[in-house]
């Protein structure tokens, strides 16, 4: 079958799997099985769609909202089935990177045993002139071509699938989240990219003195040139001869160094899995492979710490206000539903630790119920709960004991006095002083037009009802919700016709 069948037929596979996700399959054996299969062969297409989708499948596999459950148990066993390519094919991209003397570089290069070999590169351990160890990675032949046209393939797929799927698309918004994945995953195409990670990510790092980031050595569109990491990953690591009070301070500061990354910088390495964090008993946590990293504005960062907050804090309530400005609600979501779900769920997540409860589940559970009640969530949230699942699934490894959250109320007031320093930067007060100052002339200007319209008596107040928006069955409760604020409106306008009133009176009377 060729490449563009392919994607038409997973594309086909996940719609329907959308489209089936709300029935009930636990009661019915024959439809269950059904699922599963319809699970497998999502699964294989991906995998033989090769490594650029099986990393799109990774990040599917942290979106409960997206896919059903029976298709998030099949993705977490996604394999990324990458060949070992012999050097010589990667000679010629040091060629063109590098010069024809690019072996000047290197006093020696082990070519015959890789140190690993990834979708995009291959890494191989190098001696530098000086005598240090480096680790030279090099993008394979190709990549970038072949990345950008299944980006494209994919960004189709995905306006395909949202004319198929109205409605869920007006949830999930296919597109943007498919960009905010792009986003998050160009970098792996440039290596000065990565390398500018790299360098942010060190300067992050000052702070937590068992966290690092290797050093760039060199660096260039498809090759890098990078301090070798200090110790084992944990996927290998053996930690049973460190102390338990120093697993518990490596397993802290990878959390609040993750924090700091989501909540102050607003930047945050976006695969930190324990193939990607690296320990020594007495140099702490390297985390390596900076290609994949996600981005926040600022609004959204803000929004996160009063989620996260209000999680800690055992305050359904405020979770559901700040996960709904984090985006949006449709014209049908159902607000109360999401809170009786989250009333539900927070309780259970205050003060459990990692070793009892899986807090990047936790966020996926609170994506699925706010998908299911009709809110929108901000595309750049899945990357997010993807970070979160993998920064939690190595320090579990480190010391499983911890409490995601209670290092974030132990990190809080960093943040918050972080937060409190942007917030109160020249940059920040002059651009809220030119907020003030542009609202004010408008303000006025707004007045002054009411003003003359009601002297004028052109000013006309037009109350309705949009068809669907009733406070019965013909309605979804828009306007019930909407009540206060028309009647404050009113309220405004009666109060402005009173002093009109009072001042046109006084203008026109003689002494």
């Amino acid at each position: 079958m060729s490449r563009n069948g392919r994607v038409a037929r997973l594309t086909a596979l996940l719609v329907a799997d959308v489209l089936s996700s709300r029935e009930r399959i636990d009661v019915d054996a024959a439809r269950l099985a059904g699922h599963v299969r319809r699970a497998r062969r999502i699964r294989a297409e991906i995998e033989a769609l090769g490594p650029f989708w099986v990393k799109v499948g990774q990040v599917l596999a942290t979106r409960p909202d997206v896919v059903s459950d029976t298709v998030l148990r099949e993705l977490a066993h996604l394999h990324d089935a990458v060949h070992v390519d012999p050097f010589r094919l990667f000679e010629p991209v040091l060629k063109e990177e590098l010069g024809p003397r690019w072996r000047g570089e290197f006093k020696d290069i082990d070519t015959d045993a890789p140190m690993g070999s990834a979708s995009l590169a291959q890494v191989y351990r190098v001696v530098l002139p000086d005598g240090r160890t480096g680790v030279l990675k090099v993008q394979r032949p190709g990549t970038r071509q072949r990345v950008y046209a299944d980006m494209a393939a994919l960004r189709r797929a995905a306006r395909i699938a949202g004319r198929a799927v109205p409605r869920i698309d007006s949830v999930l918004d296919v597109e943007a989240t498919l960009q905010s994945v792009f986003d998050c995953m160009e970098p792996e195409l440039d290596f000065t990219a990565e390398a500018a990670h790299m360098r942010q990510g060190q300067r992050m790092a000052r702070d937590f003195r068992r966290i690092h980031v290797p050093d760039v050595h060199l660096a260039t569109p498809r090759v890098l040139l990078q301090s070798l990491a200090e110790g084992e990953s944990l996927r290998r690591a053996d930690l049973s001869g460190v102390p338990e009070k120093e697993r518990r301070k490596i397993g802290r500061d990878l959390l609040a160094f993750m924090y700091r990354g989501y909540f102050v910088e607003r930047m945050f390495h976006a695969d930190p899995h324990p193939g990607n964090v690296f320990v020594h008993p007495e140099h702490g946590a390297t985390l390596i492979d900076w290609g994949m990293v996600g981005r926040v504005d600022r609004n959204l960062g803000s929004l996160g710490v009063m989620a996260l907050t209000s999680l800690a804090q055992n305050d359904a309530r405020g979770l559901v206000s700040a996960w709904t400005e984090m985006g949006r609600a449709t014209p049908w979501a159902d607000l109360a539903g999401f809170q009786e779900d989250m009333t539900r769920l927070v309780p259970k997540v205050t003060s459990a630790t990692l070793e009892e409860l899986n807090f990047g589940v936790t966020l996926t559970s609170v994506l699925r119920c706010a998908a299911q009640r009709g809110i929108r969530t901000s595309p750049m949230i899945g990357m997010l709960g993807k970070s979160v699942a993998n920064i939690e699934g190595s320090v579990r490894c480190v010391a499983p004991e911890l409490s995601a959250l209670e290092i974030f109320e132990d990190v809080l007031g960093d943040v918050l006095v972080e937060l409190a320093r942007d917030v109160m930067s020249k940059e920040q007060v002059a651009r809220r002083a030119l907020e003030l100052m542009v609202a004010g002339n408008s303000t006025v200007d707004q007045l002054r037009t009411v003003l003359r319209d009601l002297a004028n008596r052109d000013l006309t107040v037009r109350v309705g009802l949009l068809p669907g928006h009733g406070m019965g069955k013909d309605g979804n409760g828009i306007l019930a919700r909407r009540v206060a604020p028309v009647l404050a409106a009113g309220l405004a306008v009666w109060g402005v016709r009173r002093i009109a009133g009072a001042a046109s009176g006084r203008m026109t009377s003689c002494p």
